[in-house]
């Protein structure tokens, strides 16, 4: 049977954008007139009909936004959809939450089903092996739909979108050059997402603090196995006086090795993670983190696609970062020499 052409198929056959052709269709005065021609006539020679449901729901808004989440399993997405909900509820709007557990086809999967015209706008956060695959053409094609994306959390790609989220880099910078300034010489750096946006970004920041004579104590790996046994050398051997955690798998780790292996945090080691927020600080001793402000990363991310559906904003892309800051529990204590927080 016959499948009829789409108007993707027909934007590659002529080398144009999805976008060109369907304002050529709609004789759009963007479209110079010997475009408007040549689309017409290879539209008509596959005979071409655009999908009524597509069309409809492109003249009339559908009131509905596509999120993606890249893993559910992850509180910190959990809390970034809770502020984006939030947000659409005040607008009137309907979310529909896409999860494509960090795979790659998943995510080609869900952006095919989104350009069928049922969402107004898109929330992306890019999954981890789409980043490791470096194809980002699925996305694009979002775009070239002219369907508002908004990148979240994830945000340092090319892409001619709008993006929220925080400045990694300057997250870790600033806790390291603040451990440097009370004294400590031998800081490290854990982390499981070192191959990710986020996590490179993690490292940049502390590599630039670091000054000519320290030393860059790296302990990195996604197999849980191989980064046990880095983290290990890190604390045992090199015997960092810090480590900065860039995730939650790193922060759980380091701190379970030093339990472990009878090391006191904060006197032998300080600990500074990427962790939720009410779980660092019912531990014992609590753990110092980074706070991230999910909820107003979710909302700041809707309330940009909004603007855009709603043709409030249609300036230049924007990169909103979100402030951070490292809530310091007893992890980062500095306990006078003698004495124990255990003690006190």
């Amino acid at each position: 049977m016959k499948t009829r052409i789409t108007l993707k198929e027909l934007a590659k056959l002529l080398n144009v954008s999805v976008s060109t052709v369907s304002k050529a269709l709609n004789d759009s005065p963007e479209i110079s007139p010997k475009t408007i021609e040549r689309v017409k006539e290879l539209a008509a020679l596959h005979k071409y009909r655009p999908n009524p449901t597509a069309v409809n729901l492109k003249s009339s808004k559908s009131g509905t936004i596509g999120v993606l989440i890249p893993n559910i399993a992850n509180s910190f997405f959990a809390k970034v959809l809770s502020g984006m909900e939030a947000r659409a509820q005040r607008e009137g709007l309907q979310v529909i939450t896409y999860i494509s557990n960090e795979s790659h086809e998943r995510e080609k999967q869900i952006s095919e089903m989104l350009t069928a015209g049922f969402v107004d706008g898109v929330l992306i956060a890019i999954a981890e092996e789409t980043q490791r695959k470096k194809d980002f053409e699925h996305i694009r094609s979002i775009i070239q739909y002219d369907i508002p994306v908004v990148l979240y959390d994830r945000i340092d790609f090319d892409m001619p979108v709008d993006k929220v989220g925080i400045d990694d880099r300057k997250v870790f910078y600033d806790a390291t050059r603040d451990l440097q300034n009370k004294g400590l010489k031998r800081i490290g750096i854990a982390t499981s997402i070192h191959h990710m946006g986020v996590g490179k970004a993690r490292i940049e920041g502390y590599k630039e603090a670091l000054r000519e004579d320290d030393t860059f104590y790296l302990a990195n790996s996604a197999k849980l196995e191989s980064l046990r046994e880095k983290t290990l050398k890190m604390l045992l051997e090199d015997k960092v006086e810090a480590v900065l955690c860039s995730d939650f798998d790193s922060t759980m780790l380091t701190y379970r090795l030093a339990y472990e292996n009878g090391l006191r945090i904060p006197e032998d080691v300080k600990i500074i993670g990427f962790i939720r927020g009410g779980l660092a600080k019912y531990l014992t001793p609590s753990v110092s983190f980074v706070d991230q402000s999910p909820d107003k990363i979710g909302e700041k991310a809707m309330d940009v696609l909004i603007s855009r559906i709603n043709r409030k904003n249609t300036g230049p892309k924007e990169k909103i970062i979100i402030d951070t800051e490292v809530v310091h529990y007893e992890s980062t204590q500095f306990v006078k020499k003698g004495a124990s927080l255990r003690g006190n």
